[in-house]
């Protein structure tokens, strides 16, 4: 597909024109927050956002549009190395949904790099998705940074370890992602992973202990470990 130049009033006039109000009520069901949203799917807003030249300034100017798609897109047509730490700290305080913060996250933040600052920053953060976006970057890293060096993603389990009585729903989803994806990316990752996760599912905190428990199913099930090459 060939790349175009667009403006933001052209992008946004291609989504309403597939505006959906009848697929709110089943994404709202899945907690996202539809409030500003059009009602498009995943596959429609990717297809419009691979249609789009990369571009930073039109990435902003989508951001300040404030429609649930049109932060989608500019998570998508923003360029990693243009992005500076004053547009992540603020975008971080626009995101209230989870989709967005983890498409904003995996699509971009995790390809800047500032990703590792933020992770030390955001965790420590009482918002809830600012905090939930620190997890779903320690979670994207471990994911795509394929030349990060193991010990810079088992510096994350002390903060999972940390934030792992949080009982807010989305940040307890994250910070079990997190674990999970770092104890699955490598054979060297998966023992102290699952490790910290066993000490977890023993914890008095009911949060703690059920982030424990699910890391530990998964990673302790046969296809994971056939996969990394452990016991």
């Amino acid at each position: 597909m060939v790349r175009t130049v667009h403006s933001a009033e052209q992008v946004i006039a291609k989504l309403k024109a597939l505006e959906n109000p009848e697929t709110l009520a089943g994404k709202a069901h899945f907690g996202i927050d539809v409030s500003k949203a059009l009602g498009l799917s995943m596959p429609q807003i990717r297809g419009i956002a691979k249609q789009i030249v990369k571009d930073h300034q039109l990435a902003e100017a989508m951001w300040q549009a404030d429609i649930h798609e049109t932060r989608l897109i500019a998570s998508m047509i923003d360029i990693p190395s243009e992005v500076t730490e004053e547009q992540m700290d603020r975008w971080v305080l626009g995101f209230n949904s989870w989709d967005i913060c983890d498409q904003t996250c995996g699509e971009l933040f995790d390809r800047t790099p500032f990703a590792i600052l933020k992770v030390h920053e955001w965790a420590i953060r009482e918002e809830e998705f600012v905090k939930r976006a620190a997890f779903a970057l320690v979670a994207w890293l471990a994911v795509h940074a394929k030349k990060m060096p193991d010990h810079e993603l088992l510096q994350f389990l002390p903060l999972i370890e940390a934030q792992s009585t949080d009982p807010r729903n989305f940040v307890k989803k994250a910070v079990n992602w997190a674990l999970r994806q770092i104890g699955k990316r490598l054979a060297e990752l998966h023992t102290p992973a699952l490790k910290l996760a066993m000490e977890l599912s023993g914890s008095p905190d009911k949060t703690a202990r059920w982030i424990g428990k699910d890391a530990v199913k998964e990673l302790s099930a046969e296809k994971i470990r056939f996969r990394l090459g452990v016991s």
